[in-house]
């Protein structure tokens, strides 16, 4: 009964991403700031973020710094370590701080899919995959997030996502697997994945390239607070107040402040005040940093924050902790290739070629916890590795079978409906017509027609956060009037307005990328 109340829930959530309806008006923001505007005197912060929060009415500024630096960098994942690198180029002192023990944040254990119309090896051409262009990527990322994203940033991350890639390729000794995947909402096989499979790929090759230009990382290091004199739009950023152990430090900053922090997908009760609907029985796949304070301070100096409401459900998580571990990718990778998704009574619940959002609503309407992803050996290289397969089936992640009876009997659904579901798709796919779902079909995608075939159980959790601070084309932080902050950037998870009500798998690395290298740049020549 529980089960049936918390899919109820969770059916409202996803609802609730994608009417905006839900998202606080800015004109409401504008008008409390209006009231609390006459409060901003001397060295205080004006806390818009909280106007209650007493701590916000009792900072001042600090009359004397610990240490200055020029460029400081809050967070250590794809887009911080890009920013650093960009900023460690035009020179200076260049320091990450990050609040966890390891480098890496989110981006470290993220699914390691890459999103680009091309590559300098050219892969799509090679492996005959058909056409795409950094249009239809741009197209395609509009309409996946609703049109809520802003056409000017989605236009940047799309055309340059193939400049960010080749910069890992030749610069961080980054390498990619021989294989393009076609994911849910895109048009094209566009969907690049490196050899380790995982986002370590690229951290590490993105690392490799910032410590290069003198880059710094500072583990266990939080951000406390942003110091900024109040005063007009063109008051800059002054310093930062940070927290390593019991011991608190000041510190100046000479260029430029880069926010690359990630999103608040950890912190239930931030979650629940944009989105009640994303209820607390959700699990998460992220790491326990993800708790979105850095977007709370940035709002303290009067950054603007939009779409907060926007909040995705990876809908392939392990069903009963949300872990995103490699098994959970598959399901991600590949419609591309003929995978299908099945419920408990062994049919077919939505077109597999869905976004994110899509396929999370159909599953939680089955009523019915987990759902499956069914594949065959022969797509196992297009999705992955025997390697992983084998571990996976090692922990119990992945089912493997002869049969299609036998895969029916170790899941424990009927064997009967389940043939049947297979046999029709196998059919569809021949016909290259689906009048189920109106799947579309390519040459590249596999008939389930020949054994062993695999199995791995998922259900929906709460993945990533597409609200967060307004940045600009040149990844300045905007504040409540629409004016850049100066000395402030931001990129990635902590920014809002890219991704719109839903983010299209694969795209994350390339917005924290391109837009990572754009903070950085313009953070080390600011100031």
């Amino acid at each position: 009964m529980k089960e049936k109340q918390d899919n109820n829930q969770s059916h409202e959530a996803i609802e609730s991403i994608t009417h905006p309806q839900c998202e606080i008006s800015r004109r409401a923001v504008l008008q409390g700031a209006a009231v609390l505007g006459a409060a901003a005197i001397g060295g205080m912060a004006l806390n818009l973020a909280n106007p209650a929060d007493a701590e916000a009415a009792n900072r001042v500024m600090p009359k004397k710094w610990d240490e200055t630096i020029d460029v400081v960098i809050v967070g250590s994942g794809f887009a911080g370590l890009s920013a650093a690198a960009e900023a460690g180029a035009k020179g200076g002192k260049v320091v990450i701080l990050e609040k966890r023990p390891t480098y890496g944040g989110n981006s470290i254990i993220n699914g390691g899919e890459f999103n680009a119309w091309d590559d300098e090896l050219h892969l799509r051409k090679q492996l005959n995959l058909g056409d795409d262009s950094p249009d239809l990527h741009k197209n395609d990322t509009l309409k996946g997030g609703d049109n809520y994203g802003f056409p000017d940033l989605v236009e940047i991350l799309t055309s340059k996502a193939p400049e960010a890639l080749n910069w890992m390729i030749d610069n961080g000794g980054l390498k990619l697997r021989d294989v393009l995947n076609r994911t849910g909402g895109h048009s094209a096989y566009r969907t690049h994945t490196c050899v380790e499979g995982v986002g370590r790929g690229y951290t590490e090759a993105i690392k490799k390239i910032a410590e290069g230009k003198g880059a710094e990382i500072r583990l266990n290091t939080a951000l406390t607070w942003i110091w900024r004199k109040d005063g007009d739009a063109q008051t800059p950023i002054e310093g930062i107040e940070v927290q390593s152990g019991n011991k608190t430090k000041n510190i100046k900053i000479r260029k430029a402040l880069v926010l690359t922090s990630g999103g608040f997908s950890r912190d239930i009760k931030m979650r629940q005040s944009f989105n009640p609907s994303i209820v607390p029985e959700f699990n998460c796949t992220n790491q326990p940093g993800a708790t979105g304070e850095v977007i709370r301070y940035a709002q303290a100096i009067g950054a603007d924050a939009l779409q907060m409401a926007f909040i995705q459900l990876y809908p392939y998580a392990e069903p009963e902790t949300g872990i995103l571990d490699a098994p959970a990718v598959y399901p991600f990778r590949g419609p591309g290739y003929g995978i299908v998704y099945v419920n408990k009574m062994g049919k077919r619940f939505v077109n597999e070629m869905e976004r994110r959002d899509v396929v999370s609503m159909a599953q939680i309407k089955t009523g019915m916890k987990p759902t499956y992803s069914i594949f065959s050996e022969e797509m196992v290289p297009k999705m992955g590795t025997k390697e992983e397969v084998e571990k996976g089936i090692q922990k119990g992640r992945f089912i493997r079978a002869e049969t299609l009876a036998e895969l029916a009997a170790q899941l424990k659904i009927p064997a009967d409906a389940f043939q049947e579901t297979i046999s029709n798709h196998n059919k569809y796919m021949a016909e290259g017509k689906d009048p189920e779902f109106g799947r579309q079909f390519t040459k590249a995608m596999i008939p389930l027609t020949t054994g062993p075939f695999y199995a791995i159980a998922q259900w929906p959790a709460v993945h990533h956060t597409m609200g967060g601070l307004r940045i600009d084309k040149e990844a300045q932080v905007i504040d409540i009037w629409g004016n850049p902050i100066p000395k402030l950037f931001a990129a990635g998870e902590v920014t809002g307005g890219i991704h719109g009500a839903n983010r299209l798998g694969g795209n994350a690395i390339p917005d924290c990328i391109v837009f990572g290298r754009i903070a950085g740049g313009n953070a080390g020549k600011a100031g």
